[in-house]
């Protein structure tokens, strides 16, 4: 039986020299896996291709039938380990708390043990104050980053 331990621990090998990172393993039924990774400098559809060539060598499809997807970890989705924040260091981030709190600011700080976001909040059409908000990796239930498209 393929489990996610298994997959994860082959992509960690896989990707151990490289600036390439594992995000996420899916196992849904039926055998159908769905590996997301992220890099430091992008993820490329060769990337991609690669690990998902790496890993069909890996498992035995005579043995066990299965269904394989590797994707990067995509814009639409919620950062979720620490070196993907460090990845958007200035950059705005929509998050919201496990609480149900939603701030939207530009992340100042990222380490091993949460973040640290800098909000605007205008008090007035030309004041504009700057507060931080400090988050632990446990208390973020997503965190997006702000998507921007210049005109």
């Amino acid at each position: 039986m393929i489990t996610e331990k298994q997959i994860g621990s082959y992509i960690r090998e896989y990707l151990e020299e490289s600036d390439k990172f594992l995000i996420e393993v899916h196992m849904k039924p039926g055998n159908h896996i769905m590996v997301f990774i992220d890099g430091d400098r992008g993820v490329t559809i060769d990337d991609c291709q690669k690990l998902s060539r790496f890993l069909e060598q890996k498992l035995d499809r005579d043995r066990e039938d299965f269904d394989l997807m590797v994707s990067s970890a995509g814009a639409d989705r919620s950062l979720q380990v620490p070196r993907q924040y460090l990845k958007y260091l200035g950059k705005e981030l929509d998050v919201v708390t496990r609480a149900g709190d939603t701030f939207s600011g530009d992340l100042r700080k990222a380490d091993a043990t949460g973040i640290t976001i800098e909000l605007e909040i205008k008090k007035s059409k030309k004041e504009i104050e700057k507060k931080t908000v400090e988050l632990g990796y446990g208390e973020i239930k997503s965190a997006k980053v702000k998507l921007r498209f210049k005109h």
